[in-house]
């Protein structure tokens, strides 16, 4: 009863409870995948998958399943097996007790064998509108012709993998969440109508118009972002560019700065990717207010003693009089909103480095999920 494949999709992070899988075998039982593997995944598909951000996991797990299973009957031979050959049905005491666990979908226990004739269970020759070789003048065969198209193949073109909340990003995405990052205030001349004012003071006024003016809302945030380039960053470099594309464009920030380094931030930073003209971090303390929302992006990995030694840094350029990891707490010490965006997979993030840097910064995968959470990880009023 394809249980195998709801702790497929649990396995694959696809939310799937226990009364939508029980109406998918209700759906099942009333014929509405028409025999068909196709239509069984668009059918799943809607009753499993409450959002699109699942679709590709549920695409995974659908291909993994289904692999090799590409016809009709296929799909009707592992679900109702016993309809051609009730010999077949040998339910061990596990299966039993995951059908038990589904809530009897198909209530197993109460139908032991085979059921021929009859007008309520699954079955042949019957009167039930499900089965085959049946009376039911309404019924559903549940054996029959599928679609030309392999659903296994449509799951494996993977179309909506963009949609999911843990791929990395393009720069409309960048876009999209970066402008969530706004602390709207009222600030500079007044000059923009106040329209509800306006119309409650002419109506207290007998009709007679009354202009209401106040200043205009303005986003106050101020964006500094900090960009680890070269090395083992190189296959990044389109993703961060992206970023960078985004944040640059973007018109609503009151101000953004931004810099780079190399594996970590030493005495000097750069004003250029190519890491030719720098500029002394210190400088960049003294000069930035603390209200500035921080983003460092970057892997943070490195050998350790680029982060913890004087002359650390392999760098020629970065002739660091102090340990790197004291400046990212100078750093995070300076700024109230810091966050760290890491490319790398969550699985890597166990190198010495990476933990050791996240205890200065709050660290979020460089995700369209991760990088909503350190959005709102920024907006957080202190």
């Amino acid at each position: 009863m394809f249980i195998d494949f709801f702790y497929l999709l649990r396995q694959k992070k696809v939310p799937v409870s226990i009364t939508e899988w029980m109406t998918l075998m209700e759906a099942l039982s009333r014929g509405y995948a028409q025999s068909s593997l196709q239509a069984f995944y668009y059918l799943a598909r809607a009753i499993l998958v409450k959002s699109e951000v699942h679709y590709d996991q549920y695409d995974l797990a659908f291909q993994e399943y289904f692999k090799g299973v590409e016809a009709s009957e296929d799909l009707i031979q592992q679900a109702l097996e016993w309809m051609r050959n009730p010999a077949n049905l040998r339910l061990t005491p596990e299966e039993l007790a995951q059908m038990r666990r589904m809530q009897r979908a198909f209530e197993v226990e109460e139908q032991d064998g085979q059921h021929d004739g009859g007008d309520r269970w699954i079955g042949r020759g019957g009167r039930s509108s499900r089965g085959h070789d049946g009376q039911g003048e309404e019924g559903t065969r549940t054996d029959g012709e599928g679609g030309r198209r392999s659903a296994v193949k449509v799951a494996a073109e993977r179309h909506f993998k963009n949609y999911r909340d843990d791929v990395t990003l393009d720069v409309r995405q960048f876009q999209l969440a970066l402008k969530r990052l706004r602390q709207l205030n009222r600030q500079g001349p007044v000059d923009e109508l106040a329209l509800e004012e306006t119309i409650d003071a002419t109506s207290r006024n007998a009709g007679e118009l009354e202009l209401i003016w106040r200043r205009s809302r303005k986003n106050a945030v101020k964006l500094l972002l900090l960009m680890d380039v070269g090395g083992s960053m190189t296959p990044y470099s389109r993703l961060c560019s992206q970023l960078f594309s985004a944040a640059h464009s973007a018109t609503h920030f009151k101000d953004f700065k931004y810099y780079y380094f190399h594996n970590c931030i030493y005495d000097r930073i750069y004003l250029d990717v190519e890491r030719k003209s720098t500029y002394h971090t210190s400088q960049m303390l003294r000069t930035l207010e603390s209200d500035y929302r921080v983003i460092l992006v970057g892997d943070a990995s490195m050998g350790t003693e680029e982060l913890t030694q004087r002359h650390g840094a392999i760098w020629y350029i970065d002739k660091n009089e102090t340990p790197g990891i004291l400046w990212l707490r100078r750093v995070a010490d300076h700024f109230t909103h810091c966050v760290w965006l890491n490319p790398e997979p969550l699985r890597l993030w166990n190198h010495p480095t990476i933990r050791m840097a996240r205890q200065v910064f709050p660290m979020y995968p460089l995700t369209l999920e991760g990088l909503d959470l350190a959005i709102k990880k920024l907006v957080v009023k202190l």
